[in-house]
């Protein structure tokens, strides 16, 4: 097998992996409403789980999600499937259910000053453990001040880093350190208060 087929090869590849609805995709550029309401089957269930775990109100993730998907067929042609649909679509949620909570006039605790080295990590616990009681922990962070909430949710259940939390709340890296700090400490007490310990 020669470069030039090996590459070929790669790069087919590469497509596959970066998209498998690539094809639905190309359809809804073309207008096609059938494509669309696939794209909406296959993506809605997570979609809502994403603004749901931020706004914290099924009505108002409802609303979310709807707004969303509008949105993202209106700015479909924009869609350079750079990126996967799911992590495009999961960007327009995210930001969709940033603008809802501040609709709600959202106040996060202004706390820029505070030097996050010198905060004791005595609470921490380990996220991987976390996980065995993954319906625990979701039902205690929806408990959560929803600063708390948002930083925790964006950070330990959506992937994202302190860079980008930073970017889509408008907040600075440090700020959203600290609120995950003691969002993590705040998130022990109710677990504790549930008799679940992770220490």
């Amino acid at each position: 097998m020669n470069t030039a087929s090996v590459n070929l090869k790669a790069k087919n590849l590469e497509a596959v992996y970066v998209d498998q609805h690539y094809n639905l995709v190309v359809e809804c550029k073309q207008g096609s409403r059938k494509a669309q309401y696939e794209l909406y089957k296959l993506y809605s269930k997570a979609m809502f789980n994403v603004a749901m775990r931020i706004v914290g109100d099924e009505a108002e993730a409802a609303d979310v999600l709807q707004e969303a998907f509008v949105d993202a067929f209106k700015r479909l042609a924009d869609f350079r499937q750079e990126t996967t649909f799911g992590l495009w679509m999961k960007q327009i949620v995210v930001n969709k259910s940033i603008s809802q909570l501040r609709k709600r006039k959202m106040e996060l605790i202004a706390i820029d000053d505070v030097d996050v080295e010198a905060i004791p990590d005595a609470d921490a616990f380990d996220e991987e453990e976390i996980q065995y009681q993954v319906s625990q922990v979701k039902r205690a962070i929806q408990m959560l001040p929803e600063g708390y909430r948002i930083v925790l949710s964006l950070y330990l259940l959506e992937g994202y880093d302190h860079e980008e939390i930073s970017h889509i709340m408008k907040i600075s890296v440090n700020t959203s350190r600290t609120q995950f700090m003691r969002a993590k400490r705040k998130l022990m007490e109710v677990l504790k208060l549930q008799g679940v310990n992770y220490n």
